[in-house]
C-alpha cells in the first residue's frame, strides 16, 4: 500500500483517547484459527475432555498474569476489566454445552469450543446497547486464547518487543494484547472494529495513548512503513499528511495545551453562569470504581448510578450485601455530595444470562426497567433494601426507570414503603427522608410531567430514550438513525413541558443523557430551565466551561427561539452559533 498512495489521505472513525502522534504503521495482520471437525473413538473420548479442561486451566493462569501486569503498571480498576474474562472461563453454561458436543457427537474439543462460543458472541454482537456488544471483543478476546491453547499456537503478535515506536492499525486490539502496549514503543493505535466502550478503550484512555476505532477497512488498506497522522481527539489518521497538515495539527496540539490549562483552573470552580445561576454539575458512572474519576473531574456527586452493571458479567445475581457495599462505597467516598442511584434498568438492550429473560420481539417496548422490577418484587426489594442501607452512609437519592404513569409510581413507592417497614422492625438504620425521583424517559410521561411532579422530589430527563422513543428511530440503527434528532422541536417541548411542571411544583428537574454532555447543547438546555446536568466525568470539565460563559438572557432568547422554530437543523445551526461565540477555545481543536 506504501507504494500505491502518493497523496495525502484521511480516514475517519470513532475517536476513543484522546491526543495526537505521528510515525510510522505497523499493521497487524490477524491470522483466523483453522478449525477442522475431528470424528473421535469411543476411547479418545473422555481423554479429549481432559485436554480441554488442561486448556482452561492454562488460559485462566494466563489471564491471571496479564491482570497482575495491568495492576501493577495501570491500576485496580483496569485489572478488574480481566475479571469478566474470569468469570467467561467459569462459565457452567458454556462449559457444560462444550463437553456435551464432545461426547454427544463424538469431536475435538476445539471445534467444539469454537462452536459453542460463536453461538454466545452472536447475541452479544446482536443487542442494541453499545456496552453490551462491546462484551463480544472480551469473549473473542477469551475464545482465541483458549483456541491457541487447543492448538498449541504461541500469540501471534508480542508487542512487549517492539524496537521503534510506531502507531499499531489492525482489525482489532484485545484488551489482552492492550496490557502489552509500551507507552514509549506504541504512539497510537487504530482499528476496524471497536466503540468508545470497549475495553480496549478504556485502557487506552488510562495510558493515554491516542485511539481511534471504527475505522472499518484500514487494516487492509495500509501496510507497515507508511507515515501516518493519528488524531484522537477528531478520529482521524492522515496516511501521507503534506507539510500543511502537519502545520494545522502543531497549531491544534498547542491549542489543545492552552484549553487542557484553562480547563484544570476550574475543576474545582462552581458551574454558574455569568450572572449567578447555579447549575448543578453532576457524574453518571456504572460501578463503585468510577468515585475517582468523579473526584477527578470536579463533578458534584453522582446524578445516574447505572446498577445494573452490577448485575452483569457475573455468575449469579448480586444479593442484597452485595449491593449495598457498593451504593455505600459510593455513597461514603463521594459524602456530603449527592449520588442519585437508578433502580435496575435490565431488559430492553440489557440483560443478564442467569435471570433467563425470555427473547421479545420488541424489547425497547417491552419487559424492561420498572416493569420488570415490578414482576419481579424479591430482586426489586432486594435493591430497595440495599439502597436505603446506604442512604444512612451518605447523600443518597434513588430514582426510578422508564416510568410510564401513576400506577408504575404507586406500586414502586408501596414496595419501598414496605422495606423501609422491614428495616425499621429490624433497627437497621437508613434515611427516613430518602428522596425518590422519577426519570422522564417515555413521551408519557412528560405529558402528565404535572401529575407525577406532586408526588416526586425530583425529575430525571433521561434523553437518549426519550428522543428514541419520541421519535421512533434508533440511533444504533444505521437506516433510521438520521431521524435520531436531540434538536426536534418535539423533544425540546418535551423537556420544556416537564421542567415548568417540576417548577411549579417546587421541584428540580435535570437531564442525564448524552446530550447533558454536549457543550453545543448545554446552552439550550439552560434557556430551557434544566437546573441538573449529569454525564460521564471525563467531559465535565468542558460542559462547566460553557456553563461559566453563558449569560442566562442569552440562553433563554436561544430556548425561545429554538421553541418557536420547526425546523431541527436550524435549532441546532443557531445552537453551534452560539456554543462557538461564547466559547471558542473548547472548538479551537475540533
Amino acid at each position: 500500500m506504501s507504494g500505491l498512495v502518493k497523496g495525502e489521505k484521511v480516514y475517519r472513525g470513532i475517536p476513543v483517547s484522546a491526543g495526537v502522534c505521528r510515525g510510522k504503521i505497523l499493521v497487524l495482520h490477524q491470522t483466523r484459527h483453522v478449525i477442522a471437525k475431528q470424528h473421535l473413538s469411543g476411547d479418545e473420548v473422555e481423554s479429549e475432555v481432559k485436554r480441554f479442561e488442561q486448556s482452561l486451566v492454562r488460559t485462566r493462569q494466563q489471564i491471571s498474569e496479564v491482570q497482575r501486569r495491568v495492576a501493577e503498571t495501570m491500576s485496580s480498576a483496569e485489572a478488574d476489566i480481566f475479571d469478566a474474562h474470569l468469570l467467561m472461563i467459569e462459565d457452567h453454561v458454556l462449559i457444560d454445552e462444550v463437553l456435551k458436543i464432545i461426547r454427544d457427537q463424538k469431536t475435538n474439543a476445539e471445534y467444539a469450543f469454537h462452536t459453542a462460543s460463536e453461538k454466545y458472541v452472536a447475541v452479544l454482537e446482536a443487542v442494541e446497547d453499545e456496552y453490551l456488544r462491546e462484551r463480544a471483543a472480551d469473549l473473542r478476546d477469551l475464545t482465541g486464547r483458549v483456541l491457541d491453547n487447543l492448538l498449541e499456537v504461541k500469540d501471534q503478535f508480542d508487542l512487549r518487543h517492539l524496537t521503534e515506536p510506531c502507531i499499531l492499525v489492525g482489525h482489532d486490539l484485545s484488551p489482552s494484547m492492550t496490557a502489552q502496549l509500551d507507552k514509549k514503543m506504541v504512539l497510537g493505535f487504530a482499528t476496524d472494529i471497536g466503540g468508545k466502550t470497549s475495553h480496549t478503550a478504556i485502557m487506552a484512555r488510562s495510558l493515554d495513548i491516542p485511539a481511534i476505532v471504527g475505522l472499518k477497512t484500514i487494516s487492509d488498506d495500509l501496510e507497515s512503513g507508511d507515515y501516518a497522522l493519528l488524531d484522537g481527539y477528531n478520529g482521524t489518521i492522515t496516511i501521507n499528511p503534506t507539510d500543511n497538515t502537519l502545520f494545522e495539527y502543531g497549531q491544534l496540539e498547542k491549542n489543545k495545551a492552552s484549553l487542557d490549562e484553562k480547563l484544570r483552573e476550574i475543576v474545582w470552580q462552581p458551574a454558574v453562569t455569568l450572572d449567578g445561576k447555579a447549575i448543578h454539575l453532576s457524574a453518571n458512572i456504572e460501578d463503585q470504581y468510577d468515585v475517582e474519576a468523579v473526584l477527578q473531574y470536579g463533578a458534584e456527586g453522582v446524578g445516574l448510578f447505572r446498577t445494573e452493571f452490577l448485575f452483569i458479567n457475573r455468575e449469579k445475581l448480586p444479593g442484597e450485601e452485595d449491593q449495598f457495599q457498593a451504593y455505600r462505597q459510593v455513597a461514603a467516598a463521594l459524602k456530603p455530595q449527592q449520588v442519585i442511584i437508578r433502580t435496575l434498568d435490565l431488559g430492553g438492550d440489557k440483560f443478564a444470562s442467569h435471570l433467563q429473560l425470555s427473547k421479545e420481539v420488541n424489547p425497547f417496548l417491552g419487559w424492561r426497567a420498572i416493569r420488570f422490577c415490578l414482576a419481579q418484587p424479591e430482586l426489586f426489594c432486594a435493591q430497595l433494601r440495599a439502597i436505603l442501607r446506604a442512604s444512612a452512609e451518605g447523600n443518597v437519592k434513588m430514582m426510578y426507570p422508564m416510568i410510564s404513569g401513576l400506577d408504575e409510581w404507586n406500586q414502586a413507592t408501596a414496595l419501598l414503603e414496605k422495606c423501609k417497614a422491614e428495616l425499621r422492625a429490624e433497627n437497621i438504620p437508613f434515611d427516613e427522608h430518602l428522596e425518590v425521583g422519577a426519570m422522564i424517559e417515555i413521551p408519557s410521561a412528560a405529558l402528565i410531567a404535572d401529575s407525577l411532579a406532586k408526588r416526586v422530589k425530583f425529575f430525571s430527563i433521561g434523553s437518549n430514550d426519550l428522543i428514541q422513543y419520541t421519535l421512533a428511530a434508533d440511533r444504533t440503527n444505521e437506516k433510521v438513525s438520521h431521524l435520531y434528532e436531540p434538536t426536534h422541536p418535539a423533544i425540546l417541548r418535551l423537556i420544556k413541558t416537564t421542567v415548568d411542571a417540576a417548577h411549579r411544583a417546587g421541584i428540580w428537574a435535570g437531564v442525564c443523557g448524552e446530550i447533558a454532555g454536549d457543550p453545543v447543547l448545554v446552552p439550550l438546555l439552560l434557556g430551557l430551565g434544566v437546573d441538573e446536568l449529569s454525564c460521564a466525568p471525563a467531559v465535565i470539565p468542558e460542559v462547566k466551561y460553557m456553563i461559566r460563559r453563558v449569560k442566562m438572557d442569552e440562553a433563554q432568547a436561544l430556548a425561545e427561539f429554538a421553541l418557536q422554530s420547526e425546523s431541527p437543523t436550524e435549532i441546532f445551526a443557531r445552537c453551534q452559533q452560539f456554543a462557538w461565540q461564547t466559547a471558542p477555545s473548547l472548538f479551537e481543536t475540533k
